[in-house]
């Protein structure tokens, strides 16, 4: 049975979150999984686990990360191809390859790549 929460914590989609959390990469920002052998490109932030239930117990229990963290979406590519992918933030480094990354959805978003990161388009500022 989980803990319940600390007196300061918030609930979001029903998980018990620290005050504050740190989101350790931005929008744009390259990253690469510890594990598995793909990059991509930062596109969204969420502050804690928001995917399906189905989704989350599809992970093998014993690799299954932490719900309540940052998880990125993120624009990814690996051998076979490109594609969207969802990681917690455990699970993700900074790349310092300063390669770019090859995804089609990309220049939808982004109108640049300098310095290791994509710049996001102005018209998807706020």
């Amino acid at each position: 049975m989980p803990s319940p929460p600390a007196p300061d914590s918030a609930i979001i989609a029903g998980i018990a979150v620290p005050p504050i959390s740190h989101a350790r990469f931005a929008i744009g920002d390259v990253v690469q999984h510890r594990i598995f052998e793909f990059r991509g490109v930062v596109f969204d932030i969420d502050p804690v686990f928001a995917n399906s239930a189905e989704w989350y117990e599809s992970i093998p229990e014993d690799m299954r990360p932490a719900k309540n963290q940052p998880f990125y979406h993120l624009f990814a590519e690996n051998e076979e191809g490109s594609y969207v992918a969802y990681v917690s933030q455990q699970n993700l480094v900074r790349d310092d390859s300063d390669e770019q990354i090859e995804h089609p959805a990309i220049a939808g978003l982004f109108d640049g790549f300098a310095d290791g990161r994509y710049n996001l388009r102005r018209e998807h500022r706020h």
